[in-house]
């Protein structure tokens, strides 16, 4: 192989493991993390063989998926806090976080299934939530316009019991609970609570 050829392989495999995430994230969306590989494999235009090469397992693509789903959250937070004011950009990533948790079909029993593959995901889930909101919470904490005696941790256990799917109710329940908890967050009305 050339040199030329080895560069030329890792991009194009880069480029079949994003195609695989991207579709796997749109398929587990609709159909669940049980949909069939071949549901999988024809939306991001590779053969279950190249999907299996790259996901030896179909727990390896739901962690994978999980953890750039977290890392995209993540990494809004700087370009949030750039555009808004620090409430706003709390606020517009507690609404991201919130819609990760909500579209995730069938996610939550696969994540519980005892699986080894899914250990490390309650730490990097902190690892990497957990920085990204602290900053945005300590600037709207500074700036004065949200209470300060919650932590990030305590948002993110708050927000992901929030996001819980009830039984006969429409994911809209949550949305609305989310914006009475949004609410509750700011200033004047921890302000009103009596300790």
């Amino acid at each position: 192989m050339s040199q030329d050829q080895a560069p030329r392989r890792r991009a194009d495999a880069r480029r079949n493991v994003d195609a695989l995430l991207e579709a796997a994230r749109a398929v587990f969306a609709t159909s669940g993390v049980d949909a069939p590989a071949k549901e999988i494999t024809d939306r991001a235009g590779v053969g279950v063989g190249t999907m299996y090469r790259h996901f030896p397992q179909r727990a390896h693509l739901v962690k994978a998926v999980v953890e750039s789903n977290i890392d995209a959250v993540a990494d809004a937070a700087p370009a949030l806090s750039a555009a808004h004011e620090p409430a706003e950009a709390l606020t517009a990533w507690i609404r991201r976080f919130a819609a990760l948790l909500a579209t995730k079909r069938g996610l939550a029993s696969a994540l519980h299934s005892g699986d080894p593959a899914f250990e490390g995901l309650p730490a990097y889930f902190l690892e990497r939530l957990g920085p990204a909101l602290a900053g945005l919470l300590d600037a709207a904490v500074a700036a004065g316009t949200v209470r300060a005696d919650l932590s990030a941790e305590d948002l993110l256990h708050a927000i992901t019991q929030l996001c819980r799917p009830v039984p006969g109710l429409p994911p809209e329940h949550n949305q609305r609970i989310l914006a009475v908890f949004l609410d509750g967050l700011r200033r004047d009305a921890a302000q009103g609570v009596n300790h």
